[in-house]
């Protein structure tokens, strides 16, 4: 059982007791996340400025891209440390009614709108030096190229999910939004290499930007992915088939009938759900909570009963 004084040391332990009353619905890696999360976010944070100040003294679009992009990293992962901490902070408090599991979703929406505004500005660059192409020092652009990759591959190392889920209902979409945001950077920082080697050995000035207009594409798509994701979350849609089938199931199992069934996403490896059960003779409440009780990912239940012939 995680307590008020854990939480302020940001040593947690998930409650998985479905039935106890708790609010605290904040992932089983969460202290691990936020760590990882603030240290990734003062690499990225050195690697901007090199990026940046390499690619305006070098004169390579697809470096300066690589670094604004590192700068909306900074951003996202800033968010995401302090939703961490946030959610931590105020994991008991009585105004949340369900908790705070939800505010990792709420910054990786944010994180979202983040890389797609930047994917634009990226596009706009690379399409504006293929139409005006401009001298690149290839060879000092590529040291710090690679250099951004083998940095870029690290930070998504280090924000890798401590457990490989089966499916999406134990995921940390928090953490989730800020390894895809390294992970996008990565692929441009591979697609710059590429357009650098390719200007340097081939004579391809347009390959350059047009690597950068590639990545946009990428980092684009990635946004969206989130952007569905998060949006799901907080608009509370029914975030798992197979779960909504298991309750059903359990609690139809001796001549029960399912009349109404909400199911909600709370937070990372948390769900709630509302049921209305309907038909004739049927047991006390206490009956069907005990059937739900155990189910994976399900932390908060309430349920209605009617007994009276199901219509």
């Amino acid at each position: 059982m995680t307590t008020p004084s854990n939480l302020q040391t940001g040593e947690l332990q998930t409650p998985l007791d479905a039935f106890r009353g708790d609010r605290i619905y904040l992932g089983a890696d969460h202290a691990r996340n936020e760590r990882r999360t603030w240290i990734v976010a003062a690499i990225c944070l050195a690697t901007l400025v090199v990026q940046i100040g390499g690619g305006m003294a070098f004169r390579s679009i697809a470096l300066v891209a690589g670094g604004v992009h590192m700068g909306a990293h900074v951003a996202a992962l800033t968010a995401a440390a302090l939703a961490y901490a946030v959610a931590r902070r105020y994991a008991v408090d009585p105004r949340f009614s369900f908790g705070t599991g939800k505010v990792g979703y709420l910054a990786g929406f944010g994180n979202a709108v983040v890389l797609g505004v930047t994917a634009v500005l990226i596009a706009i660059e690379s399409v504006q030096r293929l139409m005006n192409p401009g001298a690149v020092d290839y060879p000092s652009a590529m040291v710090l190229a690679t250099g951004a990759l083998a940095v870029n591959l690290v930070c998504v190392w280090l924000l890798k999910p401590a457990h490989v889920h089966a499916h999406d209902r134990h995921g940390d979409l928090n953490l989730s939004a800020a390894h895809l945001h390294l992970t996008a950077d990565a692929a441009i920082s591979a697609l710059t290499v590429a357009g650098l080697a390719g200007g340097r050995w081939l004579g391809w000035t347009w390959a350059d930007p047009l690597m950068a207009l590639a990545g946009a594409a990428l980092v684009a798509q990635f946004a969206w992915t989130l952007l569905s994701r998060a949006g799901a979350t907080l608009l509370d849609m029914n975030p798992s088939a197979e779960l909504t089938a298991e309750i059903k199931a359990r609690l139809e199992a001796d001549g029960a009938k399912v009349l109404d069934l909400h199911l909600w996403r709370l937070g990372p490896g948390h769900h709630a759900a509302i049921v209305v059960l309907g038909g004739a003779g049927l047991s006390p409440v206490n009956h069907y909570r005990a059937r739900l009780a155990g189910l994976d990912g399900l932390s908060h239940v309430t349920i209605e009963v009617r007994d009276h012939p199901a219509t």
